[in-house]
């Protein structure tokens, strides 16, 4: 492994953009190591990433589609793939306190949505270990995108009725 002590989300993105290959980049603490990428490939509907079309989670995974993001719509996922996870924070969301961390495409390092690691309210302990995806971010398994017709920028959300 080569260890990269400096590298940021916007430099992964760049290699991305410039080069016909790809490297996984892994947090290690003080410094992101680099290895070889290899990308899922995922059969049937899918959902992938706006601007790399990267697989990134089946229709058969989606727990709810009744999700909000700041930015609009997001589903909830029992399992996405091609993603790399940020730092770990707690976010106070709609539903209460929840630790999080911020997903990015492997491929091009764009924002994809984000993951629950730790929920805090008892009943909200069914969204740990699964992911959002904000649906301005991803394409549709019938390749259309959800456009934003206004930002909102009322803070993080995660409203559901599931």
């Amino acid at each position: 492994m080569i260890v990269f002590p400096f590298i940021t989300h916007s430099f992964i993105s760049l290699l991305s953009k410039r080069f016909d290959f790809f490297f996984a980049f892994i947090d290690s603490g003080n410094s992101l190591e680099m290895g070889r990428l290899f990308l899922v490939n995922l059969e049937g509907k899918s959902y992938s990433c706006k601007h790399c079309k990267t697989n990134l989670a089946l229709c058969d995974d989606v727990v709810s589609k009744s999700f909000q993001s700041r930015h609009g719509k997001a589903y909830l996922f029992s399992k996405v793939v091609n993603v790399y996870a940020g730092k770990k924070e707690d976010r106070m969301m709609m539903t209460g306190m929840h630790t999080v961390v911020d997903i990015y495409c492997v491929k091009c390092g764009s924002y994809v949505g984000w993951k629950y690691e730790f929920a805090f309210e008892k009943n909200q302990k069914y969204k740990e270990g699964k992911s959002v995806l904000e649906r301005y971010k991803v394409w549709g398994p019938d390749g259309n995108n959800y456009w934003v017709a206004q930002e909102v920028e009322a803070g993080d959300s995660d409203t559901d009725d599931a």
